[in-house]
């Protein structure tokens, strides 16, 4: 979704935050960083970039009083990009905002670098972004260099390793209004302890759109037939499988989801839609969602689901089954003679 292949940096500061609670500072830089080093840009490119290549979800910034200028980080992102002559004064006032929510005794101090993009590509448009990114792992690299007839060792402290960014976000300079497109990644903290990324000191809420709808109905749903079936009908793993693949090939033919038809074409059981419309009902609950019963099909959102949606039917460790269309071409059984399950399979030609 994120590529940077035409991308450049143009502006950078770096910064360093402590843990609040542990009475650990902040040090502020004086000036930006200089750029002149054609070799540490591309290694800053790779590191700061290279992870978002893999994002799929687009975020919003968001204010719970429905004023986006009360979101701290969006308003001096949209500083950021509209006087580029003050951008490290408000790189400052980030890292200060970022050292005040650091108040979690898992919080770790690190680098905070601010960075400002031309030309960076998401989905399928190129955009000026902010980059804000902090590095909190550190590593221990060796040294190999020659000495005289050979060669010696040495190490290096406190390294970063450009292949692990620990936490950043990319804001892009388009439909601000909305709250801009943002990506983010938070590798070190992953659980409730240090929400404060994304939740506080962003305030980001996933973009609700055709992308998002799309992506988050086929989730819910497959969700359903892999977890909730079972607790309440008796279903083989053959029609599950049958039941996601329908739901694929709904997705894939039509343009515009609509919720009673993909409940009548896909499921088409009364009992099946009535648990299906319960379990959708709890999702949006459980994470204050919504989930539009009519809107237009997003094709990279599909494919992205495709990707997860299973058809393969295990049995024991000697075959795998693919089933890619017709379930009735599929047969299970016992054979009480050997007490084993079988499957007994219809074609017409191999191939």
């Amino acid at each position: 979704m994120v590529s940077f292949f035409e991308a450049s940096l143009t502006q950078l500061s770096i910064h360093k935050t402590g843990n609040k609670a542990q009475d650990e500072f902040y040090v502020l830089s004086e000036k930006p960083v200089s750029l002149n080093d054609e070799e540490l840009n591309k290694l800053l490119m790779q590191y700061f970039l290279g992870p978002f290549e893999k994002t799929n979800e687009v975020y919003r910034f968001y204010h719970s009083g429905d004023d986006l200028d009360l979101n701290e980080v969006y308003h001096y992102a949209s500083a950021l990009f509209n006087a580029p002559g003050t951008f490290h004064e408000n790189t400052e006032l980030l890292a200060k905002y970022l050292y005040d929510l650091s108040t979690h005794p898992k919080i770790k101090p690190g680098e905070l670098y601010v960075a400002l993009f031309d030309n960076v590509q998401i989905e399928g448009e190129l955009h000026q972004a902010v980059g804000i990114f902090k590095s909190e792992t550190k590593e221990t690299y060796l040294k190999v260099f020659p000495e005289q007839n050979g060669f010696n060792l040495s190490y290096e402290n406190e390294g970063i390793n450009i292949h692990k960014l620990d936490k950043g976000c990319l804001i892009f300079n388009t439909e601000k209004e909305e709250g801009y497109k943002v990506v983010v990644i938070d590798q070190t903290n992953r659980n409730q302890e240090a929400v404060y990324w994304k939740d506080e000191f962003l305030k980001l809420k996933i973009r609700n759109d055709n992308y998002s709808q799309t992506n988050a109905i086929l989730g819910v749903y497959k969700d359903f037939v892999t977890t909730k079936l079972d607790e309440e009908f008796e279903i083989s793993k053959a029609d599950k499988i049958d039941l996601l693949n329908r739901s694929m090939k709904y997705f894939k033919e039509k343009e515009q989801f609509e919720l009673k038809e993909f409940s009548q074409e896909v499921i088409g059981n009364e009992q099946g839609i009535a648990s299906f419309l319960s379990f959708k009902k709890n999702y949006e609950n459980e994470f204050e969602t919504g989930i539009a019963d009519s809107f237009e099909i997003s094709g990279p959102a599909v494919k992205k689901q495709s990707r997860v949606y299973k058809s393969v039917l295990k049995l024991d460790k000697n075959f795998h089954i693919y089933i890619h269309g017709n379930k009735d071409m599929i047969e299970k059984g016992f054979d009480e003679e050997k007490s084993l399950n079988y499957y007994k399979v219809y074609f017409r030609e191999e191939q």
